[in-house]
């Protein structure tokens, strides 16, 4: 069995409309639901052995300060590829990991993340986690699949479980939509 876990950046800001959307940084709600969630991706207790990111400025910031909230650095693969990738594209390079690898991290972008557990969790009312990504994959949302598959050559769809989900404001509501 192969372990996912997907792992959405925090809140980015929007402040330069001029900044290139890959050059967008994250606000200070963004550093500290990065915070919060890298905490708690330590104490879930899985090891993550795989990390791989995309390089966009505010999956980076993420994974830097998650990190070190965590107290784990980890040596980070960033692939270009998962900058705004559709699931189809995300999938395709997870199928090229090494399989020596049991549990990998990707920290990447909506709708592709959002849109890979679609694929690959089945619709079929079993999953109540799967209902709430319908709902919503926030910024900074970290969810966790069980993969039934030995090489990651063999990822098909409709095949995990989708065994963990948490969101920042599940942690701390004040990360939570901003309700005026």
């Amino acid at each position: 069995m192969k372990t996912l876990g997907l792992f959405r950046h925090a809140k980015s800001d929007w402040a330069d409309p001029r900044a290139r959307d890959f050059d967008r940084p994250l606000n200070t709600r963004g550093r500290a639901g990065a915070a919060i969630m890298g905490r708690h991706i330590r104490d879930h207790g899985i090891a993550w052995d795989h990390l791989i990111s995309s390089p966009a400025v505010r999956c980076a910031e993420t994974v830097e300060i998650a990190a070190e909230a965590a107290g784990r650095p980890l040596a980070v693969n960033w692939d270009r590829r998962i900058y705004l990738a559709s699931s189809a594209t995300l999938a395709d390079l997870l199928r090229e990991q090494d399989d020596a690898f049991a549990a990998t991290l990707m920290v990447g972008h909506n709708p592709g993340l959002e849109d890979l557990i679609f694929d690959l969790v089945p619709d079929d009312g079993s999953s109540p986690l799967r209902d709430s990504v319908e709902v919503k994959f926030p910024t900074a949302a970290y969810a966790v699949l069980e993969l039934p598959i030995r090489r990651w050559a063999e990822l098909t769809d409709k095949t995990a479980k989708l065994v963990h989900l948490i969101r920042p404001r599940d942690l701390d509501p004040a990360l939570g939509p901003q309700l005026i």
